[in-house]
């Protein structure tokens, strides 16, 4: 794994044609990986979606919260990107019982979900038909769901099951955008190197920003450091078990021991004691 650090930077050219983010998530991913062991032909996936959703975020609502959620076909399992204003994200891994990866093709989705004020959800779902890439899948949600025109490149590059670099960048194209302009960008990423072969030459997210905009005025929008952590706590253990019907609740009271639980996302062990589990009660 690469030393450069996971950042995130934004900008937009000073003719208002282009806003573009860049970002680094190797160490970030690496993370993810190490808590989820997911399968090999899973990380690749993974990697991008994790990128894509920090991508999403910025691009759309950096001050708040999204998910990126990939389900396969057929009931096959679910990949989760969460990322979060402060620059952390984690991810999950869930198969099926059965499943070896995720089935791609008819049936297969990809959904972005954002927290609004208040706790409210609003959400996109696109369908993965017409292309098993998350880069691909990206840009069909960008268009169709939030009507953005947007180009976008992720990717995660392996050794066996190591992460050496992961990141992408999105190109999104403004209303003030004109002929000439979008001339000069289709011809640049036309024979721009791809998202891969930037990670591979140790590329940071300033040096892909820079190579995008080369020769075109812009202004920088922001410079963010990125990291994996989990939010996961005592107290929301305890909140979590606040919808567990009340004579499940009584059950696990009676047992008379502590319920062990362990977070998805980052495998940390939890213990409630019964005393939590009767102020549960009480509440209810």
């Amino acid at each position: 794994m690469g030393d450069t650090e996971d950042r995130v930077v934004r900008a937009m050219t000073e003719d208002a044609s282009f806003r573009v983010m860049a970002a680094i998530t190797t160490r970030t991913v690496a993370a993810v990986v190490e808590k989820q062991k997911p399968p090999t032909c899973e990380i690749e996936r993974l990697g991008g979606l994790i990128a894509g959703t920090i991508l999403v975020r910025e691009t759309m609502c950096p001050g708040l919260r999204v998910q990126g959620i990939l389900r396969g076909a057929e009931g096959t399992g679910t990949l989760v990107a969460d990322s979060h204003p402060d620059g952390t994200s984690r991810g999950l891994v869930s198969l099926s019982a059965g499943a070896s990866s995720l089935r791609m093709g008819q049936g297969a989705t990809l959904m972005m979900m954002r927290t609004l004020a208040g706790g409210k959800l609003h959400q996109g779902v696109v369908s993965l038909e017409r292309s098993s890439v998350v880069s691909e899948a990206l840009m069909v949600y960008m268009q169709e769901s939030e009507q953005v025109r947007s180009m976008i490149d992720v990717a995660c590059v392996l050794d066996g099951n190591n992460v050496l670099a992961a990141g992408g960048y999105v190109v999104q194209l403004l209303p003030e955008l004109v002929d000439s302009q979008l001339m000069i960008m289709t011809e640049r990423l036309a024979s721009f190197p791809s998202m891969a072969e930037l990670l591979r030459s140790g590329q940071s997210a300033k040096g892909v920003l820079d190579e995008l905009l080369f020769g075109m005025p812009f202004a920088m929008l922001g410079d963010s450091p990125l990291r994996f952590d989990c939010k996961c706590s005592q107290m929301r253990v305890v909140a979590s078990l606040a919808s567990v019907d009340r004579g499940e609740l009584q059950l696990l009271v009676s047992d008379g021991r502590p319920l062990e639980i362990s977070c998805d996302f980052c495998g940390k062990d939890y213990a409630v004691t019964p005393e939590q589990l009767r102020g549960l009660l009480a509440e209810s």
